[in-house]
């Protein structure tokens, strides 16, 4: 009897919680289609009125291009140099492996603004003007965690005995790669792609302190709600926002999910 109450206390406190993050984000897009400008429950009725306001509105149009090619530039950056520092890492034995490794980890778990101030204070330093790169170089540092662990995390899982054979049968360094370790560790690079897009997408502290005069989205959603006279308009744009960073995050989860030894070419 107690295990059954146990489990039954421990689902309402699962369902509480998942309503208490969940709940906030559900209003958002009712307030979406919200008919009035003013957000109070329960809302007089829905339109889809803002939706063409908010993608009508150039300002909104511009942010959006500067956020997504950011996050793809920043991703692409984070995809090479991860994977590199996975394969050094776990391929490598030298003095201080360990530290090398933290180092790659700490800027995820820095907060944002410290990351945000130190690279603010090296570009000035360095006389470089705040830019698109900027942003781009400043994404990057933190994306790179993610493609790093998830290929690190599949690394080590690969079984070097198939790696091992393979060049055993006489194959070279490039096509081991390409049969047996890219194969291997495929999910793991795209599901890292997948976290680290999101990640670029939706980031704000560290993009205030390196876009300098540009506008991405999530800058451009702080300073609306600051005003606050384009609120319709932000619960647009926070909701797409929302659906972009969730779709890649699902799809990163299927992914890591799955095993990597099964895509290994059949021998012929």
């Amino acid at each position: 009897m107690e295990g059954t109450w146990t489990k039954l206390a421990l689902r309402i406190w699962v369902a509480l919680i998942l309503l208490f993050l969940f709940i906030p984000i559900l209003l958002i897009f009712f307030y979406a289609f919200n008919t009035s400008n003013i957000e109070s429950w329960p809302i007089p009725g829905l339109t889809l009125k803002w939706f063409s306001a908010t993608w009508d509105d150039p300002e909104i149009r511009s942010a959006l291009a500067l956020s997504l090619q950011a996050g793809l530039a920043a991703t692409a950056l984070a995809l090479v140099l991860g994977s590199c520092a996975a394969f050094a890492i776990h391929r490598m034995t030298f003095f201080g492996r360990d530290a090398v490794s933290l180092l790659f980890i700490l800027p995820l778990a820095l907060p944002g603004i410290i990351t945000g101030i130190s690279l603010n204070a090296f570009f000035s330093f360095g006389g470089f003007p705040l830019s698109f790169w900027t942003i781009v170089v400043g994404h990057t540092t933190f994306c790179i965690v993610v493609v790093y662990n998830n290929v690190l995390a599949r690394l080590r899982r690969t079984q070097g005995s198939l790696i091992e054979a393979a060049m055993d049968l006489g194959a070279n360094g490039f096509q081991t790669f390409r049969d047996i370790t890219l194969p291997l560790i495929s999910t793991s690079v795209v599901a890292g792609a997948m976290l680290a897009f999101a990640l670029s997408f939706d980031e704000v502290i560290v993009t205030t302190f390196t876009a300098g005069a540009q506008n991405t989205l999530p800058i451009w959603i702080f300073g609306a709600i600051r005003l606050g006279q384009r609120l319709p308009e932000v619960n647009v744009v926070v909701s797409f926002v929302i659906l972009v960073t969730i779709v890649p995050v699902v799809i990163a989860a299927r992914l890591t999910g799955g095993g990597g030894a099964a895509r290994v070419p059949a021998a012929r």
